[in-house]
This record gives C-alpha cells, sequence and structure tokens, in this order.
C-alpha cells in the first residue's frame, strides 16, 4: 500500500480494582495517515497535538522504530500525519492508542511480519503494563497480565446494554505523579480486598451482570491514593450511583472519572450531577456519552 490509514481507540484501564489489567475501549481515536515518499515527514495536526514535535523525535515514530528494531529492519521514507481526538494526559489511553498506532503502522509497512500476539507483547512492555494497550488494539473489555514470559489476555464483549460516561476535567495529571503517591506496600486485608473485587468485576463483565457493579468496581489499591490529586473524586465515587450511574472509577490515572450506566437508561440526572460535582470543586471539563469500541485498531488502505 502506498498510503493507509491507522486508527487506534482510547481506553479507560483498571475500572476500579482491576489495576494494570483490566480495561475497556473507547469511540475517540488517535488516527495516523501513512504515505510513502522518498523523505521522512512526521506532521502532528490539530490543537491536540501542537506542542508535539514534527520530526523523527515524535512518539508516533519513535514507537513505529520499535517495531523495526524488532525485526531487524530499517523503516522505509514516509510522512506521516497524526491526529488525535484522545486528550493527553487525562487517564484515556492516549499513549496507548499512540503506541499502538505507531508499532502497527510499521508493521504495515513492513508487510506485516509480527502477529496480534507479538505487537500485544511488544506495546505491554513499552507501557509496563496491558490493560490500556490491550483494548487499543483488540477493542471490548481486556483483562491481561504481562510476566517474564509473555502477555497473556482475554477479551471479552462488552455486556448488552452497558453504556460509559466520562467527566474529563480540564486540567493535566501525569501518570508518572499519579504513581508516586502510591504506597510500595499493602495490608493482607486491602491485597485480599483488591483480589476478590477485580474477580468480582471480571466475571460481572463476562456475565453481564449490570448489578454488581457498584460493589464490584471498589477500590483500596489507587484511587484513595489519587483522590488528592483529583478534585471531586471522591464526591463521583460516593454519589454517582445515586444519581444512574451503575459504578464509577478513575479512569486509568485520572484525572477524568469513568461511570458505567444502563444504556436503556436517560443520562441526564447523571450528567447534571457530573456538572454539579465539577462546578462544586471548581472545576471545567467535559461530560459526554462514549460509545465502547469493539474494533480495537483498524488499517484501512487510502484511495
Amino acid at each position: 500500500m502506498r498510503s493507509f490509514t491507522v486508527r487506534a481507540p482510547a481506553s479507560s484501564a483498571n475500572l476500579g480494582p482491576g489495576f494494570d489489567s483490566l480495561g475497556i475501549s473507547l469511540g475517540l481515536f488517535t488516527t495516523l495517515r501513512v504515505t510513502r515518499q522518498p523523505f521522512t515527514q512526521v506532521v502532528p495536526l490539530g490543537p491536540e497535538l501542537a506542542d508535539t514535535p514534527a520530526d523523527t523525535s515524535n512518539y508516533i515514530y519513535r514507537c513505529m522504530q520499535i517495531t523495526a528494531r524488532r525485526v531487524g529492519r530499517e523503516l522505509p521514507p514516509v510522512r506521516v500525519e497524526i491526529q488525535t481526538e484522545v486528550p493527553l494526559a487525562r487517564g484515556l489511553g492516549s499513549s496507548a492508542a499512540a503506541l499502538v498506532a505507531g508499532l502497527v503502522a510499521a508493521n504495515v509497512l513492513l508487510g506485516e511480519p509480527l502477529g496480534q500476539d507479538e505487537l500485544l507483547d511488544m506495546a505491554a512492555r513499552e507501557e509496563g503494563h496491558a490493560d490500556n494497550v490491550a483494548p487499543a488494539l483488540m477493542g471490548g473489555i481486556a483483562v491481561a497480565t504481562l510476566d517474564r514470559v509473555g502477555t497473556h489476555f482475554v477479551r471479552l464483549s462488552p455486556p448488552e446494554y452497558l453504556g460509559v460516561t466520562v467527566l474529563i476535567p480540564d486540567f493535566e495529571l501525569s501518570t508518572s505523579k499519579a504513581r508516586a503517591v502510591l504506597p510500595t506496600e499493602y495490608s493482607r486485608a486491602d491485597t485480599v480486598h483488591a483480589l476478590s473485587h477485580a474477580a468480582l468485576l471480571a466475571a460481572a463483565l463476562a456475565t453481564g451482570r449490570l448489578e454488581l457493579l457498584e460493589h464490584a468496581m471498589q477500590d483500596y489499591v489507587h484511587q484513595i491514593w489519587r483522590a488528592p490529586l483529583v478534585p471531586g473524586l471522591t464526591d463521583v465515587l460516593e454519589g454517582a450511583t445515586r444519581h444512574g450511574a451503575l459504578g464509577a472509577a478513575l479512569s486509568g490515572a485520572g484525572p477524568t472519572v469513568l461511570c458505567f450506566h444502563d444504556a436503556r437508561q436517560d443520562t441526564a440526572g447523571l450528567h447534571a450531577f457530573l456538572h454539579g460535582v465539577m462546578r462544586r470543586n471548581g472545576l471545567d471539563g467535559r461530560v459526554m456519552n462514549l460509545p465502547i469500541d469493539l474494533q480495537g485498531v483498524l488499517v484501512s488502505e487510502d484511495q
């Protein structure tokens, strides 16, 4: 293909207790248009990417080089145009979408020497965990682990009528800062709580038991420690289910907060509650319903 497009979705990780292991793919996208030409150009487009490098030091091009090094080949000269709907540093998997898009684009350029499992393992090792990259690559809900042997995963189709509402505040929170506040050790009680609730959450999503989400999404591993970094988080976690949510969680490292809802029900009350939380905490931002992406990364040939 002389010119092709790669589209990778946003994702929300953890979903409460599934720390570094559970994520869902969402309908906001990072898109690359890759065109063979005699010299290499990297062209970030749009206000979201205004401060990102317009050369081969760009993160997406560096991700493309990871694939090339893996297969022992050089990338051919190309023009890479980059656009994104995924807000940066908001806990919606912007780096995972960029990483997956870059790895897949290079794989296509080089004749697709790597399969999905190899791409997932590369992405997970680059990120350090698989909770965002697995749903970005495969779509739907992913339960994934990363160890010395490899990356192991189960892809789940979302339960019928599962809907997603997100509150996206207008401030950034780096993953490194959000990880720095976490303790280095946990009590046995908190460990048992995390294991049991993560297992219950995965089972509830696998079987469509939406009524269990309120209880299954409780978490003591990361949300309580990150709450001081995200004004209003505790209000949402404690109050969202009284306004139409099935359950609520910090999205990834934050500051976005995700609420599951029954897609058959009106979400006006939930939106009003979330806007009220922002007002009370002096925040600006967006509240929106997002579709769950079922396809993951997509490649299409340009005409």
